[in-house]
């Protein structure tokens, strides 16, 4: 085994230890704590000092991603103004290996004044900020990996796994959807493939060109080529608006090799088009609409969708979905 695998076991060992310290009603408690906080549109204020801030930051990402308002406060700069932040309903959340450090005992007494309610998450049982909190969330560790016993990590671990295990938890028990979640994650590729729609990459309808079904193949060879989409839809010429058929490149190579040089002069629209193209509507999320391509009944590869409105009279064309800015959106 190497040295860094035995590091890490080290550090997960060091986590189920403890998992298995942690007193079960003070996590139930805090866990009510947390739900309360979010039926009061409260705010979850969570400090530390050095290491144990870095995780308190981390752990106030991980709860304002998923759903619950949740900051960092420095204990340096709260006793120089900073508890303004802190409303008299927000619940605050201490992190401390020692449970000692006079920073976070400071922000502790004057929060206490106040009234708000408190989480220790320390590793010494019988330390200040212990006897002060009202719950107290036990994150000791027998040794720390540094061959010094000195720096923090095994305890940081052990920290930040508990800060995820409560966020968790209280997703579970608040229901957060993956739309609820998809509200904090507009960008990035699991933001788009949550909250993109069709209708929000699709080329929109006025940009495209149609043609009707009776128009020659020579012209429909032009239109194809005019624009750089490469595909154009046919429109019933009694019915404006309504989708007939649609003609992409594949279209037109597919009938050049079926049909012979003298019968491309007498071709039309009509005669080479896809006819009943998979169709999407606007609401469709785009990673669906990526997968009706890649799945699609007919077996073939479909490069372009047709948006549409489903009206009385049929499909009503709005715009057109390209694999290519699937693709380019990070979708695929």
């Amino acid at each position: 085994m190497s040295a860094l695998s035995r590091c890490l076991q080290e550090e997960a060992a060091a986590i189920k230890t403890a998992a298995d310290r942690l007193n079960s009603s003070e996590v139930e408690k805090a866990l009510q704590l947390l739900e309360q906080c979010s039926d009061q549109r409260a705010k979850l204020v969570i400090t530390g000092v050095g290491k144990s801030g870095i995780v308190a930051r981390k752990i106030a990402a991980t709860f304002s991603s998923v759903g619950l308002m949740a900051i960092y406060l420095n204990p340096l700069d709260a006793m120089h103004g900073d508890l303004g932040v802190v409303a008299p309903e927000d619940l605050c959340m201490f992190i401390s290996n020692s449970g000692q450090t006079e920073e976070l005992v400071e922000v502790m007494n004057q929060l206490k004044r106040r009234g708000n309610s408190t989480i220790a998450m320390v590793g010494n049982q019988d330390s200040t900020l212990s006897r002060k909190s009202d719950i107290v969330l036990i994150a000791s560790v027998d040794k720390e990996l540094c061959p010094l016993n000195l720096a923090p990590t095994a305890s940081t671990a052990v920290c930040m796994a508990i800060g995820d295990a409560l966020a968790t938890v209280w997703m579970d028990r608040r229901g957060v959807s993956t739309n609820d979640f998809a509200i904090n994650h507009p960008a990035g590729s699991l933001g788009k493939r949550l909250t993109l729609t069709a209708g929000d990459i699709m080329i929109p309808e006025n940009k495209l060109s149609s043609v009707e079904p009776n128009t020659p193949f020579e012209e429909v060879i032009s239109v194809l080529t005019k624009d750089g989409i490469g595909t154009c839809w046919v429109e019933d010429p009694n019915c404006k608006g309504k989708l007939l058929g649609l003609i992409t490149d594949g279209d037109l190579r597919r009938a050049l090799r079926t049909f012979s040089k003298k019968e491309w002069t007498s071709l039309f629209a009509k005669e080479i088009m896809t006819s009943q193209p998979v169709i999407i509507e606007k609401d469709l999320l785009a990673i669906k609409a990526l997968e009706n391509m890649e799945r699609n009944k007919e077996g073939r590869k479909v490069t372009v969708l047709p948006v549409v409105i489903r009206e009385n009279y049929g499909n009503k064309l709005i715009g057109l979905l390209r694999l290519h800015d699937l693709i380019e959106m990070g979708l695929k």
